[in-house]
């Protein structure tokens, strides 16, 4: 168990120190992952930037993600999920605009007109508050590697076992702290999991090295 965010992210950090070296940014994702990576790149003393994907969620069930977008425009659907729930194509064409939008209005929100920290040949370390279905997460992987970075590692503090064995497919390495079966919710591995506001986000994104 982790006390809280802070906590989680401190120890995530120490795991990372062999990091240092390379001069590496740390990507985090929105709302929670913010306070984690805060930490973690505190203590490696690295620019701290956000990547924003979003849930593309079922017709009837909006806590079920059918897929996921990032604010470049990089879409990925669970095809088993889409085709078992019979979504139509233009439902998610339509909600994946939905949700574009939104990164927009985060994205603005969140870091008004900075520009992005450029990922080229650079180590990447791309941080959330934890893993559930990955699929916001690979989202992510996929967009960042657009950009050709010299190395994505993926460090969250709890994931399930089948969550982290494909993210590992997608990253150059995955650090989690906690790997844990049965698994029902990141939440259930902290003390403290109470939500984090966009002032919080903000002040974050302030106060970091950049």
């Amino acid at each position: 168990m982790f006390k809280d965010r802070v906590d989680a992210g401190t120890k995530l950090a120490e795991e990372l120190l062999v990091y240092k070296k390379d001069n590496p940014v740390v990507l985090v994702i929105p709302r929670g992952g913010v306070v984690v990576g805060y930490e973690v790149a505190k203590k490696l003393g690295a620019p701290l930037d956000i990547v924003v994907p979003r849930k593309i969620p079922a017709p009837s069930n909006p806590e079920l993600g059918i897929g996921a977008v990032t604010q470049d425009g990089t879409v990925i659907i669970d095809q088993q999920i889409k085709d078992y729930l019979f979504v139509s194509n233009e439902y998610i064409k339509e909600e994946t605009e939905r949700q574009i939008k939104e990164i927009e209005r985060r994205m603005k929100a969140y870091r008004g007109d900075k520009k992005l920290i450029p990922l080229e040949d650079r180590v990447v370390i791309l941080v959330d508050d934890g893993i559930a279905t990955g699929v916001t997460m690979i989202a992510a992987i996929r967009s960042i590697r657009k950009q050709n970075p010299k190395k994505i590692v993926v460090a969250v503090p709890v994931g399930p076992p089948s969550t982290i064995k494909k993210i590992k497919e997608e990253a150059d390495e995955v650090v989690s702290l906690i790997t844990y079966e049965p698994f029902e919710a990141v939440g259930q591995f902290y003390t403290d999991f109470s939500q984090t506001s966009d002032d919080e986000v903000i002040k974050l994104l302030q106060k970091a090295k950049n």
